[in-house]
């Protein structure tokens, strides 16, 4: 068992994880407009179905607004389709070239609860780190068990994944604390 190699593979592990939770809290809406709202749209245009991203160009003008400009104007009535059919609380608005997206302002109880569905996200994106390391911990013990490694190499690799878990741990708070202040931005 390589130590670098196998530590590697363990932060590889975290990292996307952590990035797919990224990714996640981008969708959250925040009472800010931002293209990741819209992001997880697909499109049904011409008997396929694609991701919203290849038909327009999207951008945030301004902090309430989403523009989603086609490539095809053909295409708008399937564009503002899937959005209504993806989330009822965007509300399309079509002028034959382009359509935009009013973000309404949050009220002060749904920011609570979208804190509440955050810290629940960040709670199950700990547990996964931890797993992680509860996995590598077990292949180590293994590998110490089958004199592959030493009990010194496996108590210094048991502490680097500690070291590695309390970092991503860490790292999602402050990910988490960046949002829930996103969140509460009125």
């Amino acid at each position: 068992m390589n130590e670098t190699e196998f530590i590697n593979e363990t932060k590889t592990k975290m990292s996307h994880a952590i990035s797919s939770y990224k990714s996640e809290l981008s969708r959250i809406r925040t009472g800010r407009a931002s293209t990741g709202l819209i992001d997880g749209i697909n499109v049904e245009y011409y008997g396929s179905i694609s991701p919203i991203i290849r038909l327009a160009t999207i951008s945030v003008p301004d902090s309430r607004t989403i523009m989603i400009n086609p490539w095809d104007i053909n295409s708008l009535p399937a564009i503002e389709k899937a959005i209504q059919k993806y989330d009822a609380s965007l509300n399309p608005s079509n002028d034959g070239k382009s359509i935009s997206i009013l973000i309404p302002a949050l009220t002060q109880e749904r920011r609570k609860e979208i804190i509440k569905q955050t810290s629940k996200l960040s709670e199950s994106l700990k547990q996964e780190i931890r797993n992680y390391r509860r996995i590598s911990n077990e292949k180590i013990k293994s590998s110490e068990k089958s004199k592959e490694i030493s009990e010194d190499a496996s108590f210094k690799m048991q502490k680097k994944i500690q070291e590695l878990t309390d970092a991503f741990v860490k790292e999602i708070d402050d990910i988490t604390k960046r949002k829930e202040k996103e969140i509460m931005e009125v």
